[in-house]
C-alpha cells in the first residue's frame, strides 16, 4: 500500500508540475488552454473553470498527463473557433512565444527539483563520513596504498563531505576521464593524494556499486550483536527475539560482532538455526529460520531484524552538512545541473553502446524505489521526487518527436528555414517518435521484470 501510494503520489507530482508548466505560459503568451488532463483514459473527476472555461480533469491511468490549446490541431479546434479567438490559438503565435510554451514543461520539473534540493539543503543533509575501511584486493585504489582509516577530502579537486558524495563523483568523473585525483587526509593529520587508474572500471555491472568497483569500502564500527527493531511477522518475531537481545551463539558458532552475525544469517536461507541470546541478564535458547530472498541473483537469508548501536558510535559514523538559504539555493542549482547532464551523457553512452541498457527503468522500478525512499522518511523520499522530476525533464528534452524536445526541434528548423515543417513530415516524425519511445518502454518494462526475477 505504501508503495502503491508513493509511486502515485510521486507520478501526480511530477506530472502535475511538468503539465502546469505549459499551462501557465501558455496563458502568459495569450494562448488559449482547452484542457488540462493529470493522467490519461476514463475521466475520474472533469470540471470546468474560468472565463475561457478550460476543462480540468483527472484521469484514471496516473502515468502522465497532458494540456490541449486552441490550434494545436488546426483542421478542428481553430477552424471551428469564433474569430474572437483566432488569435488566440497556439499556431497562431509568435515563434518565440511557441518556444518558450514548449520548454516550459521540462523547465517546471528542472525548477521543481531545485526547490526540493533547496529544501533539503537547508534542512541539513546525513550523511557517512566518508572514512576508508578495507579496500578490495587488486582495486584501482588497493594498487595506490591507500591506507584504511584515511579520510576522503576531495575527489578531481571537488570537496567531498560523505560517501553519498564520494560515490556520487566517482560515477561521474568516471565517465569522462580514464584518471582521478583522490586526496585522503590521514589519522595522523597528513594530506595525501592518489591518481585512481579508472580506465578498467566495468560502468555494464549494475550489481556492484561504483565504491567497490574502484576498490574503496565504507568503514563501519564493530558492532555488537544486539537486536534493535524486529519487524512485524517476519522470522525473528516468530522465533521471539526482542530489542535488547545480545546474540551470543548461532549453531554453536560464537557470534563476536553484528557483521558476524548477519553473515551468518545471510549464508543459511531456509535452514533452522539454534541461536543463544542474553535477555535482562539470563541465556536464552531460539531457534529461528531464515527466509530466503533474492538479491543480485544470489539466494540468501534475513530474518527482518536491525541492530542496536549506541548513539556515541552512531556520532563518529555520520555526519550532518546544514547550508544558509543563498548556500543551499546554489548547492540546489549545482545538484540539479549536474545530475541533468549526468543523465544526458548516461543516455549518450547507453546509444554509443559504452553503458549498458540495463540501467533503464520503467515504472515498476520507480514504484518500488519511491515505495523505498517513503519507507526511509521524508528526506529520503524528498529527494528521491527530485531526481524523478528531474529525469522527467531531460527525457522530455530530448528531440524526439512526440516529446517537448521534438517540438522545438521543429521550432528550431523553423527559426533556420523561416517557414514552418510541413504537415506531412510532422506525421513521419510522430510515427519515428511513437516507435523510439515503445523500444524504450519495451526496454524500460524488460529491465523492470529482469529486476524482480533476479532480485
Amino acid at each position: 500500500m505504501l508503495t502503491t501510494l508513493a509511486f502515485i503520489l510521486t507520478i501526480g507530482i511530477v506530472v502535475t508540475v511538468h503539465e502546469y508548466g505549459h499551462f501557465q505560459v501558455a496563458r502568459w503568451c495569450g494562448v488559449k488552454v482547452l484542457k488540462f488532463s493529470i493522467g490519461f483514459g476514463h475521466p475520474l473527476w472533469s470540471r470546468k473553470f474560468g472565463k475561457d472555461q478550460t476543462e480540468y480533469v483527472i484521469a484514471a491511468i496516473p502515468l502522465g498527463g497532458y494540456v490541449k490549446m486552441l490550434g494545436e490541431e488546426p483542421l478542428s479546434d481553430a477552424t471551428q473557433a469564433v474569430d474572437e479567438d483566432m488569435s488566440r490559438a497556439l499556431n497562431r503565435q509568435s515563434l518565440s512565444k511557441r518556444m518558450a510554451i514548449v520548454l516550459a514543461g521540462p523547465f517546471a520539473n528542472l525548477l521543481l527539483a531545485v526547490f526540493l534540493y533547496w529544501l533539503l539543503f537547508m534542512a541539513g543533509v546525513v550523511g557517512i563520513k566518508p572514512i576508508i575501511g578495507k579496500l578490495v584486493e587488486n582495486s584501482p585504489a588497493a594498487m595506490q596504498n591507500i591506507q584504511a582509516s584515511e579520510v576522503i577530502q576531495n575527489i578531481n579537486h571537488q570537496s567531498v563531505a560523505s560517501w553519498q558524495d564520494a560515490r556520487w563523483l566517482l560515477l561521474k568523473e568516471s565517465l569522462e576521464k580514464n584518471t582521478i585525483e583522490v586526496q585522503t587526509i590521514t589519522p595522523q593529520k597528513e594530506i595525501k593524494s592518489y591518481d585512481l587508474d579508472v580506465s578498467g572500471i566495468n560502468l555494464e555491472d549494475e550489481k556492484q556499486d561504483v565504491l567497490e568497483k574502484i576498490g574503496f569500502l565504507v568503514e563501519m564500527p564493530a558492532v555488537p550483536a544486539e537486536i534493535g527493531e524486529v519487524i512485524k511477522d517476519s522470522p525473528a518475531e516468530r522465533a521471539g527475539l526482542k530489542t535488547k537481545d545480545l546474540v551470543l551463539e548461532l549453531n554453536q558458532v560464537k557470534v563476536s560482532d553484528w557483521d558476524m552475525f548477519v553473515k551468518e544469517i545471510r549464508s543459511h536461507p531456509e535452514v533452522p538455526m539454534i541461536l543463544l541470546a542474553q535477555r535482562n541478564g539470563e541465556t536464552i535458547k531460539l531457534s529461528v529460520t531464515p527466509e530466503a530472498v533474492m538479491e543480485k541473483g544470489e539466494k540468501i537469508g534475513r530474518i527482518g531484524a536491525g541492530f542496536n548501536m549506541p548513539q556515541s558510535e552512531l556520532d563518529k559514523l555520520f555526519i550532518t552538512t546544514h547550508y544558509s538559504g543563498a548556500v543551499a539555493l546554489l548547492k540546489a542549482v549545482e545538484k540539479t545541473w549536474d545530475t541533468a547532464t549526468f543523465s544526458l551523457k548516461m543516455l549518450g553512452n547507453m546509444v554509443l553502446g559504452n553503458v549498458s541498457w540495463k540501467g533503464m527503468s520503467g515504472p515498476v522500478t520507480i514504484a518500488s524505489y519511491a515505495g523505498q525512499s517513503a519507507n526511509m522518511g521524508l528526506k529520503a523520499f524528498i529527494g528521491f521526487l527530485a531526481l524523478i522530476s528531474i529525469s522527467i525533464g531531460v527525457l522530455n528534452l530530448l528531440p524526439i518527436p512526440i516529446l517537448d524536445g521534438g517540438h522545438f526541434m521543429y521550432y528550431m528548423v523553423e527559426f533556420f528555414t523561416g517557414r514552418p515543417v510541413s504537415e506531412a513530415v510532422m506525421n513521419i516524425g510522430q510515427r519515428i517518435g511513437v516507435l523510439i519511445l515503445a523500444f524504450m518502454m519495451v526496454l524500460a518494462f524488460y529491465n523492470d521484470i529482469n529486476r524482480l526475477i533476479t532480485g
